[in-house]
Order: C-alpha cells, then structure tokens, then sequence
C-alpha cells in the first residue's frame, strides 16, 4: 500500500475511534439523562403518595400526560401475603404489573424501594416499587408496596433517533477524516514525491547539479536540506574524483612524453656501442659520458614521478623536526653539486610537525632550482624565521606569463627550456607544503631574481635552552 493510503487510512482510524468514543459517551449520557428524567418523576409522584396525596394515583384525572411529567399511567398495591387489593385501588386499564415478589419482600420492610425496567404486553416501562403505610389497615395490614410504572416508548424513540443521527455523524466524520487525511497526506508528502522524482532523474540523467526546493523549515524541509547537503557532497565528491582521474591521465600523458626523449637517447647510444663500428677512444667516451648522463636523468625523473604519484595524500610519520638544521644540510648537498654558486644562509632555530624525509626533498628542490637559474659566482640568500624557508637568487627572474604555472607539473617556464630538469621540482615542492597544510609562494625581487617562500604552519623559533633532538635527514 503506497505511503499516501496508510496515512489516510491511518488518520481515518484515529479519527474513527475518537468519534466513536464522542458518540458513545454522548449517548450514554443523553440516555442517562433521559432515564433519570423519568426516575426522577416516579419518584416524586412516590413522595406525593407517601405524603397522603391519593389523587396522584389517578391517573385518569385531567392534567399533564405521562410523557409531558403527569402521574404514572400504570399502578399497582401489592400486600406483604402478595395479593392486590382492587377495592383499594383498581388495577390500571385492566393490567397486571410484574415482579410482584420483589412488590412483597419491599412491603414487608426488608427491601429497599427499586427501579427496574419490565415489559408489560410487549411494551418497555420503567417501573418504581416503594413501601407506604396505609391509614386504614387493610386485612390487618398497613404495610404495603405500591409499584408506578411509565412506558418507555418515547424514551426508546428519541434514543433510536439519537442513535441513528450519531451513526450518520460516525459515518460522516469517517469519511471526512480520510478524504482530509489524503489531501493532507498529499500536501505533506509532496516534498517527499520531488526527493523521489529528483533521485530517479538523478539516476537517469546522472545530473548532481539538481536540487530541492525547501518550503518549510520542519521535518520533511530539514530532509530537503540534508538532501541538497548531499547532493553538494557527492557534486563536489564527483569534481574531485573527475579532476584526480584527468590528473592522473595527464600526469602518464606528460611522464610517457618525458621518458621518451631519455629512453630513445639512451638507446640510441647503447646500439651505436653495441654495433662494433670502428670508434676512437674520445667518441667512446663521449658516448658512455652520455650513457651515464641519461641514465641519472632517467633515475632523477623516475624519482620525481614516484614523489609525485603520491597525490595530495597527507604527510604520514610526522615528529618536531628542526627546519634550521634540514636547511643546513640541504645547503651542505647544493654546495657539493653546485660549487660554483655562492650560497649565503641566515637560519634561525626553528622547529616544525613534519616528515623530515619530504621537507628535506622540497629544500633541495628549490635549492636545485636555484643553483640553475643563477649566474656563477652570483649568491642564493636562504633564510629559515617563524615564516618558514626563503630561497632567492640573482638570475633573470620569472617572466609574468609563467609566474601563474611555475608549480604546474612537468611546466618548463622560457628561462628553464635550454637547462636540463624534468619540470618536477617546484611541483613537489608545492605538493609537499600542501600536504604539510602549507603554502609555496613564487615572485620576482624589486633588484632582480626569483624569491620562493615555504611557509608551514606551526613552525615555532626556539631559543638556545629548547632544542629537540635531531631528525634523521637524507641529503
């Protein structure tokens, strides 16, 4: 049963059962009321009696009918022996009324007076049985019960009237409630119909850019919302699996056009060695030169490839690490590999929560990066403070149009074209802050040359009585 009928016929249901116990309790009630009407006029014709008045056994005089509170049209004396006198007072009509033991036990005194419904000839009465004593003893007995009774026929039809106007208006309300429920129940679930509709023409279209509209702020608008938020999540979960796919593709795209150029070099020379023409000892040389040339240059972009393959996962196996000292021993490798570059540093104690291993690869880099871009014998500035690693040098500097896409991979920018690297570097570099929740930052000095900043967070200056302990560095 779809969700719209069980809630209308749930909301029928309730509707139902309270109604129905309204229509109960009103006609116990009316009932009760009607019934006590007529007890109460027994009972007060009774007192008459009991106070001397025989005319309110007359029910033949002129006066009120039975039905408007006049005297009972039915009466009766019964004696302790149970007979009825009738020359005391005359059956009623001619009739006979029952019960006549429960009639002796109230004469004789040992009963209460009751208030009984009996039939008499087919016809419903509520009947009234009480003691009185009679001024002249008849039979020797005073002690006697007189019993009063009055139909209930207009009682009955105006109960049967109620009945059947409440059964209508049981009925009625049913009907009303269900057909409220379901326009209810079709204006609450609306929203829940477009959740429906939207993820069906999601799973279709494959469209994530679609969203709900919420009309209200209550349960089913609060569903709405976490319905967007989602749909926002897996939009933006989709962006960033669609730009990592392209990344990846275009990152074997770029690394096949790189290898090739050293690998169709390298083997180029290999079958010339391997042909067993006739070379002198200086071709020789030379081409095992460049052997050993292209093989370093294969390692070093095979290096960066893995280096980068690593994505944007975040650094793992952090510790507080002393940039200062990273910094110096990177200085000491750019020294031995570049010695024609004068190297100048000014490093304050500073420590970081990082992998020694990868901020020591992104110095290198920009060391490396440094040492090419600069003229011999012309210095690099390095500088570690609170603000992370500043590395300046004294070429050219970065020309405007590639100042955008110097940390893109594999982006050779026009003063790097004629010097051997992969386009890797600074893209490591700018790997390594992200994943250290830092930045990488490329401008031009006011005097000329390239600044690089690498700012990590948390990096804290230390003074001399706070030193950690050394990490293990690879140089």
């Amino acid at each position: 049963m779809p969700l719209r009928q069980r809630i209308s016929v749930v909301a029928a249901a309730a509707v139902a059962v309270a109604v129905a116990v309204a229509v109960i309790v009103s006609y116990v009630a009316v009932r009760h009321q009607v019934l006590g009407q007529i007890d109460t006029e027994l009972r007060a014709q009774a007192t008459a009696i009991q106070n001397g008045d025989v005319r309110a056994l007359e029910s033949s005089l002129p006066g009120l009918s039975p039905e408007a509170g006049g005297p009972a049209p039915y009466s009766q004396i019964v004696l302790q022996n149970g007979s009825l006198p009738n020359n005391v007072i005359p059956l009623t009509q001619g009739v006979t009324l029952p019960d006549v033991q429960t009639a002796r036990v109230v004469a004789s005194g040992t009963g209460p007076a009751t208030m009984t419904d009996v039939e008499v000839k087919g016809a419903p009465m509520r009947m009234y049985t009480f003691q009185d004593i009679l001024s002249t003893p008849y039979e020797g007995q005073s002690a006697v019960a007189i019993q009063l009774a009055r139909p209930l026929s207009g009682a009955d039809h105006v109960l049967s009237r109620l009945r059947l106007i409440l059964a209508l208006l049981f009925l009625a309300c049913v009907a009303l409630a269900a057909g409220l429920g379901r326009i209810a129940a079709r204006r609450v679930l609306m929203p829940l119909a477009e959740v429906t509709a939207t993820a069906q023409a999601i799973g279709e279209t494959d469209d994530l850019s679609r969203r709900l509209a919420v009309y209200s702020d209550d349960e089913v608008g609060q569903l709405a919302g976490s319905f967007n938020e989602m749909l926002e999540r897996l939009e933006s979960s989709r962006a960033e699996l669609d730009a990592s796919v392209t990344a990846q593709r275009q990152l074997v795209a770029d690394a096949s056009h790189e290898l090739r150029t050293p690998v169709t070099s390298l083997r180029t020379n290999i079958e010339v060695l391997l042909a067993g023409g006739v070379l002198d000892d200086e071709d020789r040389e030379r081409l095992l030169a460049d052997v050993v040339e292209q093989s370093e240059e294969l390692s070093t972009l095979v290096s960066d490839l893995i280096e980068v393959a690593r994505g944007d996962m975040p650094a793992q196996n952090v510790e507080d690490t002393r940039l200062d000292r990273l910094v110096e021993a990177a200085l000491d490798r750019a020294r031995r590999n570049a010695p024609d570059v004068e190297f100048t540093a000014d490093l304050t104690p500073v420590a970081v929560n990082g992998n020694a291993e990868r901020l020591n690869r992104a110095i290198n880099n920009l060391l490396d990066n440094a040492s090419r871009h600069t003229e011999p014998g012309t210095p690099v500035d390095v500088t570690v403070d609170e603000h992370g690693v500043t590395v300046r040098d004294h070429g050219a500097g970065i020309s405007e149009q590639d100042l955008p896409h110097v940390f893109d991979r594999f982006y050779r920018g026009e003063n790097s074209r004629a010097r051997q690297g992969s386009g890797l570097g600074l893209a490591i570099v700018r790997q390594v802050a992200e994943q250290h929740g830092g930045t990488i930052t490329a401008g031009n000095a006011a005097d000329g040359g390239a600044v690089f900043t690498l700012s990590l967070p948390g990096s804290v200056v230390l003074d001399d009585s706070c030193v950690p302990g050394d990490a293990e560095l690879s140089t």
